[in-house]
């Protein structure tokens, strides 16, 4: 028995979509067979749960009719195609909308005939199906704080199911010619006569050897053995935005599984930053602390400061008081852009925290004593 959708990604029934996300990135990244400690069967439902619950007619379905109901209609989300009355085993010829019977009887006293339209009417639209899609992969990549405040482009290795690179999908061999399918002759759909009770039915299914398409090559791509797909470790580059905080999470459209005839999943990257010495990042803003020493707040001075595009020499302007903000303004985090060169980006922010001296010399009690007579 299949377990509930809802209780697969911990989430009450009524769960908003962006719920429903985030329960499933969160299932996802614990799960993924190619992390420590990952569970390749949950990550799988996982993703059949968010291919249902993700889309909104799918899941009323679900809701109403079950798991029978999840495949009704739709479009498919992990891989799942669309509801199609002839992939329940009938060929329902026979019957017109808005009209009776239209069929006849098979060769053995059969009767074959066509809810098409009924389920149509019912679920909208029952003859549409939709292409295959492989699974959603996530990743954890380690980011410097300096990579997740400019941005980076990123490369490294993953094992997966990925599009032939020989044949590029079509599961042909370079310069192999196509030719009608011999089993299904082309209609990319077999027919096959099944007996019940109450008589024998003509059932339709998606032709195994063409996949749907009606045509299959001459000579298939030696690599892939003609299917189109294979596993293997394959080297992913992707470009990190600027700007990005701890946990938040990259999507590479089409960079997960790949399936035959059919649309590779996606690729989530969840990106972990590390932290800095010296600086944190609010919004486009760096921000820091700095200590001055009470004799260069009350005078003004010039102190040394490491920002992430090197040295400056930072002005303390004289009488500055205890807590006040200094700005550095376009040495921030890129705004619309990468890299230190962005045309527009934030402020650096320092705040200043004046140092009060433990002990004072005689003669530095004199001076201080002088300021008082000045009211200082």
């Amino acid at each position: 028995m299949k377990k509930d959708y809802y209780d697969i990604l911990g989430i009450k029934k009524d769960a908003s979509q962006d719920e429903i996300k985030k329960a499933f990135r969160k299932a996802a990244h614990a799960h993924h067979p190619d992390k420590q400690g990952g569970n390749a069967d949950k990550f799988k439902e996982a993703n059949e749960a968010y291919g249902v619950l993700s889309d909104d007619k799918k899941r009323q379905q679900y809701d109403q009719f079950g798991h029978a109901g999840a495949n009704m209609g739709g479009p498919g989300g992990q891989g799942g195609a669309g509801f199609n009355p002839n992939d329940f085993g009938f060929d329902f010829s026979g019957f017109q909308q808005g009209g009776g019977f239209q069929g006849g009887f098979g060769q053995n006293g059969g009767v074959e005939f066509d809810l098409g339209d009924i389920f149509g009417d019912v679920f909208g639209g029952g003859r549409r199906s939709q292409p295959k899609r492989g699974h959603d992969i996530s990743v954890d990549v380690d980011l410097s704080f300096e990579e997740a405040v400019f941005g980076v482009e990123k490369s490294f290795r993953i094992h997966k199911t990925s599009t032939c690179p020989d044949c590029s999908g079509s599961g042909a061999k370079a310069g192999s010619k196509m030719k009608t399918c011999d089993v299904c002759k082309g209609a990319g759909k077999v027919k096959e006569m099944k007996r019940s009770i109450l008589g024998t039915f003509a059932t339709t299914k998606t032709c195994e050897n063409c996949h749907g398409a009606g045509k299959v090559p001459e000579e298939k791509c030696h690599t892939c053995h003609g299917s189109g797909v294979l596993e293997r470790d394959q080297e992913i580059k992707v470009k990190i935005p600027a700007g990005l905080e701890n946990g938040e999470t990259v999507r590479l459209a089409g960079g997960g599984e790949a399936v035959t005839h059919g649309q590779s999943g996606d690729l989530y990257i969840k990106v972990h930053v590390d932290e800095h010495s010296i600086w944190r990042k609010e919004g486009h803003n760096l921000v820091t602390e700095l200590d001055v020493k009470l004799s260069d707040a009350l005078l003004g001075a010039a102190y040394p400061l490491k920002t992430l595009d090197g040295d400056i020499s930072l002005k303390i302007p004289e009488g500055i008081a205890f807590g006040e903000v200094l700005r550095v303004k376009g040495k921030g985090v890129p705004i619309n852009g990468t890299g230190p060169t962005a045309k527009h980006r934030g402020d650096i922010l320092v705040k200043v925290n004046i140092v009060m001296p433990r002990r004072l010399s005689k003669d530095a009690k004199r001076v201080v004593e002088g300021l008082k007579n000045e009211g200082v």
